[in-house]
């Protein structure tokens, strides 16, 4: 097993964005995102290790502080076209030079979804850990009807027939994709270089805290629904798991923050067919 322990969890945080500026340390209930995905990690027995892959000195200070570990992402991997899967094989191949190994799992969060559930983690990682999936994304529950519009400008059902106007309770859900995490087998991530592969599953979470922040809508959203849900035993138990570690090498500040309006049992739902 790595000194890192089997399971690593990153957060890359780059400083620039054009959407929000200062994005990842814009706040959401009295707490910033990049803290906010850090103490969700934290809190999740299965990780062992935390780290904010960031080009930013301030959010290296908040990574820091929230409990993570930190490690400089590179010029050349926090620009605008910079893909996420750069920065964690960037991560893993540097942790790779200093500990000669790397962990079983990776867990890649994204601090734009500042309501990510702990438990959802564990029950993720377990699903890796066991060998019943090679990836698993978090994903969230929707029985919309989707059109596109064609060259000629009409409007084209996508995912259902025109005709035909079913009951929502006779459609059989569809998911999207949240963005909030992904639980990744390394061995496979560092061949395929995508997220993306063997065998991948769902961990369908809570489609009413499914928040991704783009732009100053979403965050005026994120901040209503925090100060809307109750208060969690995610925010009030001691952290465990990845805390033991980080406590030794940065300092953890602030208690943790609720993830979701109640615990509940995660949702895994393995995918019709796994990517190539």
């Amino acid at each position: 097993m790595s000194s890192l322990g089997r399971v690593l969890a990153v957060v890359p945080a780059r400083a620039g964005s054009k959407g929000i500026p200062g994005k990842n340390l814009r706040t959401v209930g009295g707490r910033s995102l990049v803290a906010r995905a850090v103490t969700a990690a934290v809190a999740a027995r299965s990780i062992d290790s935390v780290v904010v892959s960031t080009d930013g000195p301030d959010i290296a200070d908040e990574a820091r502080a929230a409990g993570a570990r930190v490690l400089h992402r590179p010029a050349d991997l926090a620009g605008d076209t910079a893909s996420s899967e750069s920065a964690l094989l960037h991560v893993l191949d540097v942790l790779e030079q200093i500990h000669d190994e790397v962990p079983e799992v990776l867990v890649f969060l994204q601090a734009t979804s500042p309501f990510t559930d702990p438990a959802d983690l564990d029950a993720a990682v377990d699903r890796v850990l066991s060998g019943a999936a090679d990836s698993v994304f978090a994903a969230a529950p929707s029985h919309a009807f989707l059109w596109r519009v064609d060259a000629d400008g009409r409007a084209v059902a996508v995912n259902h027939d025109a005709a035909v106007r079913p009951r929502r309770q006779d459609r059989a859900p569809e998911f999207r994709e949240t963005g909030a995490f992904y639980v990744l087998r390394v061995d496979g991530f560092r061949q395929y270089r995508h997220r993306f592969f063997g065998r991948t599953e769902l961990a369908v979470v809570d489609a009413a805290t499914a928040v991704d922040i783009d732009d100053t809508t979403d965050l005026a959203t994120a901040e209503a629904l925090a100060r809307a849900l109750p208060a969690t035993a995610a925010s009030t138990r001691p952290a465990t798991g990845a805390s033991t570690r980080a406590a030794t090498e940065s300092a953890a500040t602030d208690a943790p923050a609720g993830h979701a309006a109640e615990r509940r049992t995660p949702t895994l739902v393995p995918a019709p067919n796994g990517a190539p």
